[in-house]
């Protein structure tokens, strides 16, 4: 049961009869554990908890009596794994965090730098290269808000007894209900935490791993589109994740610079999507009180999907950290498309120049497809305003197509978006994490 250091604990206060020399017995125990000795117990009695009830026994007689006393294996490992899903989700949220904070940075510097938006992956709207990553950020910034509500929203079991009745703790106080209502709250404060489920089965509700492991699923989810884009923009040379002078991107095409990080990422948030089916249907067969088909697969699913989060999110740090731009490639991309954006601004400038819109529209129609003709059928680059230039038609505007096709003026409030979005959003929440981002940002070298 919960001991404390001060030689007292809460049954003694509540009146059982537990001695000072048993608490200081199993107080000395606490690191010397017989690991063998459980390994051998467990294999007689099929049973983890009851043999290390048994080892400490061993070890400490005096205090073997009131070893486990009134407790069942769930007030152990239900418990136990509450403390340990908080401080898994302490480890995360700081390493999410600092992904968050050099991200912020990277959408910052690059904020007005013009780059093509896509949608339906074909090329559209102009947006900026910090525009885009402000989009990877408020996902990161959702499960942000996700893994630390599911932090904070944890309780502790505490003390329920083979069905969650209390009956047996009621028992140990002679049917003093307020004593057995003392004794819960204070083992749940012993263990740091400020509430406790009122009510429980033989465990603690599968609902609760499904909201952890549902928050680390949903950061998976964002993990795996950031960085399929990153491969994406990649493929395009118009950005990339780091990659050293002695990188080797394949053992057969030496030129090849595969975003090996990024496609590591993909991997690891594949497998951590996938756990939230796992956690649903676990706590979807929890019949009645209990069943024990949870346990076997909870001891997998739950390490996996913290090790699975820590382990992406040291990656996609690294990625962060050290980003690469190809601005001159962004340009000439933006130039082969360009021209067929700027058709509705040059129809609109003849406009104003005196010319009839509908002559403007049927001429910019067959000087669009004519030019498209070049780049799909003839593998040449688009050509359209030459042939605007050299139309007699256009000549009122010609003057004014070097300011119509200025790709800046197509991105409309991206960087001011990206700048607001930063001051109110990212600030904010950085400042949670001050005191440890410096430091997380230095674990991670540029060489993983």
């Amino acid at each position: 049961m919960q001991i404390t250091s001060n030689k007292t604990n809460k049954f003694q206060e509540l009146g059982l009869d537990i001695t000072d020399e048993q608490i200081a017995e199993l107080e000395s125990a606490v690191h010397d554990i017989d690991f063998a000795s459980a390994a051998e117990h467990e294999k007689k009695v099929r049973h983890d908890v009851m043999a290390h009830v048994h080892t400490l026994a061993a070890r400490c007689p005096l205090a073997a009596p009131i070893i486990h006393l009134g407790a069942t294996s769930c007030y152990v490992g239900d418990n136990t794994d509450l403390i340990v899903l908080r401080n898994g989700l302490d480890l995360l949220l700081p390493r999410l965090a600092a992904v968050i904070s050099r991200l912020a940075r990277f959408a910052d510097e690059y904020k007005s730098l013009p780059i093509l938006g896509f949608t339906h992956l074909q090329p559209a709207q102009l947006t900026t290269v910090g525009k885009r990553a402000s989009l990877w950020l408020n996902d990161l910034l959702m499960d942000e808000r996700a893994l630390s509500r599911a932090r904070d929203d944890l309780r502790f079991r505490g003390v329920k007894g083979t069905t969650g009745t209390q009956a047996s703790f009621l028992q140990l106080f002679n049917g003093d209900s307020a004593k057995v209502r003392a004794l819960d709250k204070r083992v749940a404060e012993l263990a740091g935490f400020d509430k406790r489920y009122i009510v429980t089965g033989q465990t603690y509700s599968r609902k609760v791993d499904l909201e952890v492991i549902s928050a680390l699923s949903g950061l998976g989810a964002t993990v795996h589109k950031m960085c399929s884009d990153i491969r994406i923009l990649a493929s395009r040379k118009e950005l990339e994740e780091p990659f050293e002078s002695s990188q080797i991107g394949s053992s057969a095409m030496p030129y090849k610079r595969n975003p090996m990080r990024s496609e590591r990422c993909c991997a690891l948030a594949r497998h951590l999507i996938t756990l939230h089916a796992n956690a649903a249907n676990t706590h979807a067969v929890q019949w009645l009180e209990r069943t024990l088909d949870d346990s076997a697969n909870r001891r997998i699913t739950l390490a996996e999907a913290f090790l699975t989060a820590d382990a992406t999110l040291i990656t996609l740090l690294n990625i962060c950290q050290g980003l690469v731009v190809y601005p001159k490639v962004i340009a000439r991309n933006i130039a082969q498309e360009l021209p067929f954006m700027a058709t509705e601004n040059i129809i609109m400038a003849m406009v104003q120049a005196g010319g009839d819109r509908q002559v403007c529209h049927e001429k910019i129609r067959v000087l669009s497809h004519e030019a498209g003709a070049q780049v799909k059928q003839h593998g040449k680059d688009n050509d359209l305003i030459d042939r605007v230039k050299k139309d007699p038609y256009f000549k009122p505007i010609i003057s004014q197509l070097d300011n119509i096709l200025d790709a800046s003026t197509f991105i409309g409030r991206a960087p001011e978006q990206v700048t607001e979005f930063i001051e109110e959003e990212i600030d904010p929440l950085l400042t949670k994490y001050k005191d440890v981002l410096a430091d997380l940002e230095k674990q991670v070298a540029l060489n993983i």
